[in-house]
């Protein structure tokens, strides 16, 4: 099983907002997850990032996989 640490949108139509994610890479974006470990918020000024930093890099040592963008924003708030 591959699994992926990624986001999903649950925001309105031109109005995104994302959950952080662990879940199995086979499933839609918006689909069946195994854990919210966060969430983030584009919209707000400055960007709004919260995120369960030790779910993360549990996840993140069994293996978990973080997308580009989530290992850009992990980066940038220095949680990996």
């Amino acid at each position: 099983m591959a699994v992926k640490i990624r986001l999903r949108r649950i925001g309105a139509k031109k109005n995104p907002f994302y959950r952080i994610v662990v879940a199995d890479s086979r499933y839609a974006r918006d689909g069946r997850f195994i854990e919210e470990i966060g969430y983030y918020d584009p919209t707000k000024e400055p960007s709004v990032f919260k995120v369960d930093a030790e779910k993360a890099k549990t996840w993140v040592a069994n293996g978990a996989q973080p997308t580009d963008t989530v290992k850009a924003l992990f980066k940038k708030n220095e949680i990996l």
